[in-house]
């Protein structure tokens, strides 16, 4: 659905820059700090019955301390599928089973694997900053486009730019507060 007026384009922009901001937080979930989390698991699938399925879907995950994992498969015969999936999504974990359930202890962090972890952080708030600048970017294009075709007046579009800058402003300082909070948790930990 195209914008047809400055109103409606700056909803359908801040529509687009919260998406990206709430795929930052999502993401940030996912970076380890020396807490468990059952997000940290999100990206491990599991070969079971003929199709590779999220971790989530074939175990109940749990966390009964703050350094342990736990993970128990709906199924118990995919109790080995469901280790070696986590085992080989690369995550530097070591779970272990039991016979009935996974258990996966967290190392605590080095200094170095929290700068590494930190960089991540970083490149994951540019990512989302690059992405709320083309947002403002594809908009600010459009705004243009309305004036040159005489659907805006100059006084409109002026005010229009201002607005949509104004939004990205906001929407990078959530960004900043993110990205600063994750890094405070690595680094506090």
């Amino acid at each position: 659905m195209e914008a047809k007026d400055p109103r409606s384009l700056a909803a359908e922009a801040r529509k687009k820059m919260e998406g990206a901001i709430e795929h930052l937080r999502r993401e940030l979930a996912g970076v380890r700090t020396g807490r468990a989390s059952v997000a940290l698991l999100d990206p491990v699938h599991v070969d079971a019955y003929g199709a590779s399925m999220p971790l989530n879907q074939v175990a109940s995950l749990s966390i009964p301390e703050p350094t342990v994992i736990v993970a128990q498969p709906f199924d118990p015969s995919l109790l080995a599928a469901v280790e070696k999936a986590i085992r080989a999504a690369n995550l530097g974990l070591n779970p272990s089973n039991d016979g009935k359930l996974v258990r996966v202890p967290l190392p605590p962090l080095t200094d170095e694997r929290r700068k590494e972890l930190s960089k991540v952080v970083h490149k994951l708030a540019e990512e989302a900053r690059n992405a709320v600048r083309q947002v403002r970017r594809d908009a600010n294009d459009r705004l243009k486009k309305m004036l040159k075709d005489h659907a805006i007046s100059e006084d409109d579009e002026r005010r229009a730019l201002d607005e949509m800058q104004k939004l990205t402003d906001q929407q990078i300082a959530l960004i900043e507060d993110l990205q600063a909070k994750r890094d405070a948790d690595l680094l506090t930990r």
